[in-house]
Order: C-alpha cells, then structure tokens, then sequence
C-alpha cells in the first residue's frame, strides 16, 4: 500500500500548497487528509462492489466530486480530524474542498500497466504495490488481500 499512499501524500501537499495552515497543526491536517483518502479505498475496496467504484473512480466514468469514495473521504476527514482541531469554519471549508482535488489527482495515476487495454483489478493491484523489481512480493500479497475480500483467487 506504500505506492497508493505515496501518490496520495503528493496529491495532499500540492493541492494544499496555496491554503494557509496553521503550522501547529499542518502535520496533522495533512496526514489526516492522507489517512481519510487511503482509509475512504480501503473500505470502499472492502464492500462488495467496491472494486468496481474504485475503477469507475479511476476510469473517469465517476467524477471524484460525485463519487461516493470521495463523500466517505470527507466525512472521515471532517469527523476524525477537523472537528477535533477546531479551526475556524472558512479555514475548515477549505480544507474539505481539497478531498476531491486530491482523489481526482491521485485516480490519474491509475491507469492500463498491464497492456490489456483497460483499467482493471490487475492495474490497480500493481498502482497499489508499485511496479518495478522488488515489487513481487508486494503484489502477492495484495492479490492475496483483494482476493480474500472479493472471495476471489
């Protein structure tokens, strides 16, 4: 999962670069942001049908502004980081606007890695894990993990 959440952390500071945030609570504000995006996948790809969300996501065929993937991203975001940092509602607002900037930046980087012509379960395992050396064991186990959610070998 460190390739998806690497995307994800890129994602977060470029879209947050031109917002002000305090900087005593910047680290958390930005790794909360990341945590709800990659938390928004993970249980989005753990719901039957979850996988295919995940692809219309990815594949254009579901805007991130409209995405159910990107509601659940906003609603952990809101509920577990900013309503406990209370900061001011214009500052709050802004940074609830950066979820689907940043689920519409990270998607474009899940595109056709196998060569098959499409966006499938396979291109988002290897997004997911990387793919270069070193990266096969990686994709066993999230071929492992995806397979057991989706009652699939």
């Amino acid at each position: 999962m460190s390739a998806i959440a690497d995307i994800i952390k890129q994602q977060v500071a470029s879209a947050a670069g031109g917002i002000q945030i305090p900087s005593a609570v910047k680290n958390q504000v930005l790794g909360g942001l990341s945590d709800s995006i990659l938390g928004s996948l993970t249980q989005t790809a753990a719901k039957a049908g979850g996988v295919d969300a995940i692809k219309n996501l990815v594949t254009g065929k579901v805007s991130a502004a409209s995405s159910p993937i990107t509601d659940l991203a906003g609603k952990l975001f809101a509920n577990n980081v900013l309503k406990s940092l209370n900061l001011d509602a214009a500052l709050s607002k802004s940074l609830s606007g950066l979820v689907p900037v940043v689920m519409s930046g990270a998607s474009k980087f899940i595109k056709d890695k196998d060569g098959d012509g499409d966006v499938d379960l396979n291109d988002i395992i290897l997004t997911l894990t990387g793919s270069g050396a070193g990266a096969g064991l990686g994709k066993t186990i999230a071929k492992g993990i995806l397979g057991s959610l989706l009652g699939k070998k």
